[in-house]
């Protein structure tokens, strides 16, 4: 069994096992995430999912991690570096940069869903007829999103949609900025492994992440409120490059085929309960504030938010997603049958 090359800029360097396998391997992977190695998408998925493609591939295939930190960790460019073949697999937010998967990014507006489970099997059972289009030059391994995430703050509680006016709250993707924009909060794009330092030095107010980043970014020791809204969630893709994928042997291709797609899909759900429950317990411990939205507060939210979801579909529309809202209304029946389950 080979054991696996962990890229990281403080690492003091390949152990001689590692550098090993990796010179007895025939094909060598290079795969990209923008998360740190504690998160639960490196230790439970990521990993996981490498090891079990080397062991799969019977020692034929060697995969190199590069997680957030190291030189090929950059949120921002996963899509060009797995597109022009850098690394040939990566993991990264659909929302950053902006604009690459206006299709995919249906699945952020607001309440859609709060369940990672039922927004993944959503975005899975979307992709092939209303999604793939924008995966042009990859080969699309899982798309996947959080739970229901929260509003953060540092100084003011946020209990209501007035409590929001004026604050400065981190985003992740355009739908979620007009959210906040029409709850009456003033949103600032960041990647985010910059939350913590902006947080620290008051350049925002707070941000928007589910429960887990709490826990793996720190960000417990720089907040104080958290309200628990589920409103909205954010989604993420998993892809290879299409010709690295293409030439592959035919055996290391249905190992990849083995753990990926139809057979990844149902792991997302349990796994986000499961990163997610570190994340409040971090927060409890601190003796943090943490609030739920009320159902009168929701409906109030729900009401003022339906014009901007209007407003970001004919958005799409003018930019060339005509089917917008064809694509709206299958994801909401498509995570209203999934909730169910």
């Amino acid at each position: 069994m080979l054991r696996r090359t962990l890229a990281l800029a403080a690492a003091a360097g390949l152990t001689l096992g590692a550098a090993a396998a990796a010179q007895a391997a025939e094909i060598n992977l290079k795969l990209s995430h923008f998360l740190p190695p504690v998160h639960g998408i490196h230790t439970d998925f990521i990993e996981p999912w490498a090891h079990d493609l080397e062991a799969c591939s019977n020692g034929k295939v060697h995969v190199d991690i590069y997680p957030g930190g190291t030189q090929l960790g950059n949120v921002a460019k996963q899509q060009e570096q797995v597109l022009a073949g850098v690394v040939d697999i990566a993991h990264g937010l659909t929302g950053i940069p902006r604009g690459r998967f206006p299709r995919t990014s249906v699945i952020d507006l607001p309440f859609l869903t709060e369940s990672a489970d039922a927004a993944t099997r959503t975005l899975w059972k979307l992709y092939p007829e209303y999604l793939k289009p924008e995966y042009k030059g990859l080969h699309v391994l899982a798309l996947h999103a959080h739970n229901g995430g929260l509003i953060h703050t540092r100084d003011k509680q946020v209990k209501t949609m007035d409590d929001l006016k004026g604050l400065r709250i981190r985003t992740p993707s355009p739908a979620i900025s007009m959210m906040l924009e029409a709850l009456g909060a003033v949103p600032q794009g960041m990647p985010p492994g910059q939350v913590y330092e902006a947080l620290q030095k008051g350049v925002i107010d707070g941000t928007v992440f589910p429960w887990d980043p709490v826990k793996s970014f720190r960000l417990a020791e720089v907040l104080k409120y958290h309200l628990d809204a589920r409103v909205y969630t954010v989604s993420f893709f998993f892809v290879m490059n299409q010709k690295r994928y293409d030439s592959l042997p035919d055996d290391v291709r249905a190992c990849v085929d083995k753990l990926s797609g139809d057979n990844l899909i149902p792991k997302f759900g349990p796994w986000w309960d499961k990163w997610d429950a570190p994340g409040k317990a971090a927060a409890e411990e601190r003796g943090n504030v943490i609030t739920k939205l009320s159902d009168a507060e929701r409906a109030r939210w729900r009401e003022a938010l339906q014009p901007m979801i209007d407003a970001y579909l004919k958005q799409l529309e003018d930019q060339g997603v005509e089917n917008a809202r064809e694509i709206y209304a299958k994801a909401q029946a498509y995570t209203a049958e999934f909730e169910k389950k």
